[in-house]
Formats: structure tokens, sequence, C-alpha cells
């Protein structure tokens, strides 16, 4: 996977734009990225250990550091920075982002969880 052409932190930092060469732009929303890090934290270490985040609903993006030259880390506002979000991943959370979200919202629903 090429890396993108392009990352935009939105002004209000709740939005992340990722461009790839010869691709239209995927916006990825703050919330989306932090419940679905790629991190152990979130992740857990098999699928029975992965953890649904409530309470994401106004999390912002801090800051995107590049590591090495396939991926990036974000840093949160409630300091979550240990998901390093590689370029294949940022693509396949493009691709699959509504259906992503989806399932994060059916989670939230069956274990009584909110957004807020």
């Amino acid at each position: 996977m090429t890396a993108p052409s392009e990352l935009r932190v939105s002004k209000d930092r709740r939005l992340l734009t990722v461009t790839y060469p010869n691709h239209a732009p995927f916006a990825l929303p703050a919330e989306l990225l932090r419940v679905l890090s790629p991190s152990a934290e979130v992740q857990g270490h098999s699928p029975e250990q992965r953890v649904t985040v409530p309470g994401k609903r106004n999390v912002a993006i801090l800051k995107v550091e590049p590591v090495g030259n396939y991926a990036v880390r974000i840093t949160f506002d409630d300091f979550h920075d240990t998901g390093i979000f590689t370029w294949q991943y940022l693509h396949t959370l493009g691709h699959e982002k509504d259906e992503r979200w989806q399932d994060y919202l059916a989670e939230l629903e069956e274990k009584g969880l909110s957004r807020d």
C-alpha cells in the first residue's frame, strides 16, 4: 500500500481527511478513529479481548505523527496515543467506514453503552 498523498486534520480537529494517489479522499471522523484504534488497548490480543469504547462522541485529534514510511500515530485529546494507523488500515477504514460505524453503534446498544 502506498502512502497517502495528503493527511489533513480539520480546523475543529474532529475529522481526518486521507487522500491516496488517484483516489477520492476519505473523511474519517475522530470518534471513528478513536473507537476503532488498532491499539492493543482497544483491539486486545485476540478477538475475544476487543473492547467496545464508549463516550467518545466529542473526542478530537491533537496530533498526527509519522511512524516510519508505513503509518501514523494519532494522539487524541483523551490522551490515547498507542494506535499505529498503517496506510492499509486507514484505506480499509475509508472503504468500510459506514459498515464499521453501524457495527460499533450496534455493539454500544447491545452492551448498554453510550457515545456520550
